[in-house]
């Protein structure tokens, strides 16, 4: 299509065209990608070729944007009500995204099962930065929002996720239906709080008063339907125990035992001292 031209045009600037994409289109990278991100040598990218690589990234959320159906509506509607942002600042995110394509691989018959957002602190380059003389950049920790596969960035700030409840492909009439929106808390680095929190104050009230139960006709009499419903409260528990184990853990001093072997001579000494 017109986007994948566009990738491939970005592509013939002696770097792979995710990386520059990713430098304009706005994700956690920088236009100055540092050796530690890419495992190669820095790349400093030109004012014209960074005007290029803008105005090709400008063509594409224009094009993403006129793709924009009620399926991807939907998912904007939710993560505004869920993370405190307007629809608009969502659409921008995801317009802009260099992860755009997980959307419609999520809606397709038999797609992914999931759909990650993460909204935390990134660093981010200034708009206005312009070149230091050693190459680098003026970069700021901002909120951002943007989609992920969820094993690429540490979760440090709040999850919204998306999840499909089978294998049909999602339409503008059954997403609602089949698509299942959620929100996970990671309060202050503090992820097993967040699953803690998540699961007993959201999932388990939820469950308990779910009345269908599809097959199970007999619900929450069921008594694999109570087994389930155990084991659930039993991992939180476990969860907490886990959490107040670690915030409460002991530090033992480290201790200089030079002053106290230095001095000892003979087996009375070391009975002595012990």
């Amino acid at each position: 299509g017109t986007e994948s031209k566009h990738r491939r045009r970005g592509g013939d600037l002696k770097t792979g065209s995710t990386e520059l994409g990713a430098a304009v289109t706005g994700s956690p990278l920088t236009a100055v990608l540092p050796a530690s991100t890419t495992g190669k040598k820095s790349i400093v990218l030109s004012s014209e070729t960074r005007k290029e690589l803008a105005k090709q990234a400008k063509v594409t959320k224009e094009e993403r944007r006129a793709q924009i159906d009620e399926r991807q509506k939907y998912l904007i509607s939710r993560l505004a009500d869920g993370i405190g942002l307007s629809e608009q600042q969502v659409e921008e995110a995801i317009i802009s995204d260099d992860k755009f394509q997980l959307i419609e691989q999520f809606f397709a018959p038999s797609g992914l099962k999931k759909l990650l957002f993460f909204y935390q602190d990134v660093l981010q380059q200034k708009s206005n930065a312009s070149l230091r003389s050693d190459g680098s950049t003026n970069t700021l920790l901002q909120k951002k929002l943007f989609i992920t596969v969820g094993s690429t960035e540490n979760f440090t700030g709040t999850c919204a996720f998306f999840l499909r409840t089978s294998d049909k492909v999602i339409t503008a009439s059954n997403v609602s239906q089949e698509v299942n929106f959620g929100v996970f808390d990671c309060i202050n680095g503090n992820i097993l709080q967040g699953l803690e929190f998540f699961l007993s104050q959201i999932m388990i009230p939820a469950l308990k008063s779910q009345q269908n139960w599809g097959a199970v006709k007999e619900g929450l009499k069921n008594s694999q339907i109570q087994d389930f419903l155990y084991s659930v409260d039993k991992f939180v528990g476990t969860l907490s125990s886990s959490r107040q184990n670690i915030e409460d853990k002991i530090q033992l001093t480290k201790v200089d035992i030079d002053i106290y072997v230095s001095n000892l001579q003979n087996p009375s000494d070391y009975i002595t001292a012990g």
